[in-house]
């Protein structure tokens, strides 16, 4: 577990899976952090490359074992596009938000239950659900990623 979990395999997932040939300036403390078992707080200018900042360490927590990461994001179509980039990636991905037919729903909770997801997007209302939480309780967790936390006036409404 260990050999995934630092920034020479924080390094190869950049490389093999995003096709980066190096980290941009602010993203590689931000990764050891969290890869080193800390919080990260990460404020960068747009487009410089912050979701990389736990996407990495989600695929090297995965990839350790560790299970599933959790990303809080109170922005539908941000989590759409999140989603669909990634599994162009061939990274399994999925969201859980309001705009998805219960079919769609339902297909992310069992691949969420089961472990095939590396990542998990879902809005600030969805994980303030009981239900929600109860099955949080049911599966590993690696990390824990609130994106875009600038447009979370609340959790809730």
């Amino acid at each position: 577990m260990a050999a995934a979990l630092h920034s020479g395999g924080a390094r190869e997932v950049l490389s093999e899976v995003f096709r980066h040939p190096d980290f941009r300036p602010g993203q590689l403390p931000a990764v050891e952090a969290v890869l080193a078992g800390g919080d990260a707080l990460v404020l960068l200018p747009t487009g410089s490359g912050k979701s990389l900042c736990y996407q990495i360490p989600a695929l090297c927590l995965q990839r350790a074992g560790a299970g599933t990461t959790l990303v809080i994001s109170p922005l539908i179509a941000l989590m759409h596009d999140q989603v669909a980039a990634l599994r162009a990636k061939g990274i399994r991905a999925a969201a859980l938000h309001s705009h998805q037919g219960a079919a769609e729903q339902a297909d992310a909770v069992r691949d969420f239950l089961r472990g095939a997801l590396d990542l998990l997007y879902v809005s600030p209302e969805r994980a303030s659900k009981p239900s929600f939480r109860r099955l949080l309780a049911r599966t590993k967790i690696a990390l824990l990623a609130i994106d875009e936390a600038h447009c979370v006036s609340q959790w809730g409404h």
